[in-house]
């Protein structure tokens, strides 16, 4: 194995390019006096999936930037609701908060976003985004700047998932001068956010500090009382020292430090569909003790050096540790003739013909031991080195612009997990055999991953091409050692490794056909890994995408529409407990799927339109269109897939999604409305009519969100989830329907020093 070699390997890396860079820069030009009026683009450009917003129209495949402005007028603190406005995006609610989002992009699948990209500042930010990808952290929007989402074959750069797309939550930048922000809220279910940044920057030094507090205590109504809700507390720093700007060789050294913790009184629980229809925000007295706890650090160092005007060299150093322990009811443990009758979703899918365990989950008296609750407590670390080299030179009447990237980097997951018995009695649970430490899941399961990319941006005339290629070495590694050896002794341990490696290509094309449209084209391969559970068994996902389309802008009116195809060998399933498996994150081969789909999004200020003066009218539309299916036949035990024939259309992928934007801006006013339509999902695999048993409901969505400016320095907002109060099912998993969000308003100050 390559692991213990990994500090020698990262510093021989770091020294090689930061070696290559500074020969090179002798060789050419010295660094302008002038370098830090550009230097921010430059490094944009190396960190973020986008950048500048203005860069959009000259990238090769689907990009969108849901800027700082628009995250502060809306108020979000759910990344759902903000990714909605972005087409292409896939999104399966599960606790009406977006505190463990299921984001999928173009069809890849929805299931912990294990199959997209998530970045903090350019940084893989799951918890072990290679050996166990499912997103059980996710940054928390309340506290983003911006976010990007880039997807088609401009973004196999940022792997190792290449198939639909990358997501990066920009953190709030250190300031140009000294200045602060604060923000304070309460609302309805003694709801509440504090939030507060101060930072200053000088010629040579900067810094940031932001603290952000949120609680909730949850729209479900446990049978015997108590929250429903969670409690967040997070806090980040920053730091900045940088060489003068005439120094001959331009460098600077960011560092930024960030923990989190959370506490969440959430389930896998939900309902029947009779008792959704008469108390939809009900939750069973089975899951009384169900809560989630979590603890996140992170420990980013970025160095970057800019050579020369053509050649600049950035490298990270991170570092995330995550810890959880999730403390939920799994099944029951109840048989008849000696067949076991205690999982949840089969409980709630069919009471009539399971009555004596759905009474136990609404609270009647059962035997001893009937109800399991397990400790899902796991331990992730992510750290690694990555360095991009960048390169511009001029060559036959073209301009190119070279990115060479390399990441060395290692994560892992440690499950040790127990489970406890109970009986319930009068409504309540009381604990009757307690579960030993290690004694349900005692593994270790852990990947390295070599990645190595190039792309080159050739300018010529109205045309760029941008050719690239992606490099991937992954070494698994399972190592079981038994719910009988919780010392970790390795009496009994079983290891196996297993090792990946894949070529990765992809070139984007764009033609400016006028001054105003842009035509665009791309194809790549997709890639995903297995998991070092399953991944001798296993192949890779694999894919081949392509897409088309085309962008107008002028200086009233944009529009883009990007058709796409996905055409996959291999489409990799997991067995999530998240998605209604059985949780134990195996994955099984499901063959060959087709993806087919467009996108379309627009924008105008009605104001500017029709030439309306002293007021704005922004207006946003987008609309995505998805035909996702299973092209071959396959039999599994993951739930929502079951017995799949070729046709079978793939769950949780809505074939339309429909999401506009209205704002009315009048001097210190600020009105803004927000809506989204989304048809029924069908949440089994299938073909035809859906049915009413296996469906998500129909939705209308409006979101209100208005501010005044008393002063200068002072913001009163108010903002209205759910206007209408629509209630609707958003999921049937992992276990028994779950409602979105009722209407729920918050209101409260901004002061900006």
């Amino acid at each position: 194995m390559i692991t213990a070699s990994l500090p020698k390997i990262a510093l021989f890396y770091f020294i090689s390019l930061l070696t290559a860079g500074s020969l090179y820069a002798h060789q050419n030009n010295p660094v302008p006096a002038d370098t830090t009026d550009g230097i921010d683009e430059i490094l944009l450009e190396r960190i973020t999936v986008v950048g500048n917003p203005v860069w959009i129209s000259r990238i090769p495949g689907a990009a969108s930037y849901v800027n700082a402005q628009q995250l502060r007028k809306q108020g979000y603190s759910d990344i759902n609701r903000v990714l909605r406005s972005v087409s292409g995006v896939n999104i399966q609610e599960e606790d009406g908060f977006g505190l463990r989002p299921n984001i999928g992009l173009r069809g890849t699948g929805v299931e912990r976003s294990t199959k997209v990209n998530i970045m903090e500042d350019g940084i893989l930010a799951a918890p072990a985004p290679y050996s166990a990808p499912a997103a059980y952290y996710f940054p928390n929007i309340a506290r983003i700047h911006s976010v990007e989402v880039r997807k088609g074959s401009s973004q196999i750069k940022y792997g190792p998932n290449t198939t639909g797309g990358a997501i990066n939550m920009i953190s709030t930048p250190i300031p140009t001068e000294m200045s602060g922000r604060a923000e304070f809220s309460i609302g309805e279910r003694s709801s509440n956010k504090l939030y507060a940044n101060f930072g200053n920057r000088t010629e040579r030094f900067g810094y940031l500090i932001e603290v952000l507090n949120m609680s909730d205590d949850g729209f479900k109504q446990l049978d015997n009382g108590g929250n429903t809700g969670f409690d967040i507390r997070d806090i980040m720093g920053k730091f900045m020292v940088r060489s003068s700007a005439d120094a001959s060789v331009y460098q600077r050294l960011e560092l930024k430090l960030g923990y989190n913790d959370q506490t969440s009184d959430e389930t896998y629980l939900g309902l029947s569909r009779a008792d959704f229809n008469n108390t939809p925000f009900r939750r069973y007295a089975a899951s009384q003790l169900d809560q989630i706890n979590t603890e996140h650090t992170q420990f980013h160092l970025r160095h970057f050096a800019l050579f020369s005007d053509r050649v600049d060299l950035t490298s990270t150093l991170y570092r995330n540790d995550f810890s959880r322990e999730w403390y939920k009811l799994h099944d029951l443990r109840t048989s008849v003739d000696g067949i076991n009758t205690g999982n949840l979703a089969q409980i709630l899918q069919n009471p009539e013909a399971n009555a004596t365990e759905f009474g136990y989950l609404r609270g009647l008296d059962s035997p001893d031991d009937a109800l399991n609750v397990r400790s899902n407590n796991r331990v992730y670390y992510s750290q690694g080195i990555e360095s991009i080299l960048g390169v511009n030179f001029d060559l036959g009447g073209a301009s190119n612009q070279v990115e060479f990237g390399v990441r060395l980097h290692q994560d892992e997951e440690d499950r040790f997990q127990f489970q406890d018995f109970y009986r319930m009695e009068n409504g309540s649970m009381v604990l009757t055999t307690s579960g030993a430490p290690g004694s349900q899941a005692n593994r270790v399961g852990s990947a390295t991953a070599l990645s190595i990319f190039v792309q080159d941006k050739i300018r010529l005339d109205r045309w760029t091409f941008t050719p690239g290629m992606r490099f991937e070495n992954i070494w698994f590694s399972n190592r079981n050692f038994g719910t009988g050896d919780p010392e970790r002794t390795g009496m009994n341990l079983n290891e196996s490794d297993y090792s990946v490696s894949v070529f990765v290509p992809g070139a984007g094309l764009t033609f400016r056909a006028t001054d105003n449209l842009t035509l665009i084209g791309g194809v790549h391969r997709g890639f995903s890994p297995p998991s070092p559970s399953s991944a001798s068994e296993t192949r890779s996902e694999l894919s081949i995408n392509t897409e088309l389309g085309m962008r107008w802008a002028n200086a009233a009116f944009n529009a883009e529409l990007i058709g796409f195809f996905n055409n996959y060998s291999n489409l990799l399933g997991s067995d999530l407990a998240a998605g209604g498996g059985a949780g134990t994150t195996d994955q099984f081969n499901a063959g060959k799927v087709r993806v087919t789909g467009f996108e379309f999004s627009t924008m105008t200020d009605f104001a500017e339109l029709f030439q309306i003066s002293n007021i704005a009218l922004p207006f946003n539309l987008n609309y995505t269109f998805t035909d996702a299916r299973f092209r071959s036949d396959f039999s599994s035990s993951f739930g929502p897939w079951g017995d799949v024939e070729s046709g079978d259309e793939i769950p949780f992928i809505p074939r339309h999604q429909l999401n506009t934007g209205l704002s009315l801006n009048v001097n210190a006013f600020s009105l803004n409305l927000n809506s989204v339509y989304s048809p029924r999902m069908r949440t089994a695999a299938g073909s035809g009519s859906i049915q009413d048993e296996f469906s998500t409901d129909s939705y209308f969505l409006l979101d209100l969100s208005s501010s005044y400016g008393i002063s200068s320095n002072v913001d009163l907002f108010m903002n209205v989830r759910n206007l209408l109060d629509e209630t609707y099912i958003v999921s049937d998993r992992p276990a028994g329907v779950r409602p979105g969000l009722p209407r729920t308003m918050m209101g409260g100050l901004r002061f900006t020093l």
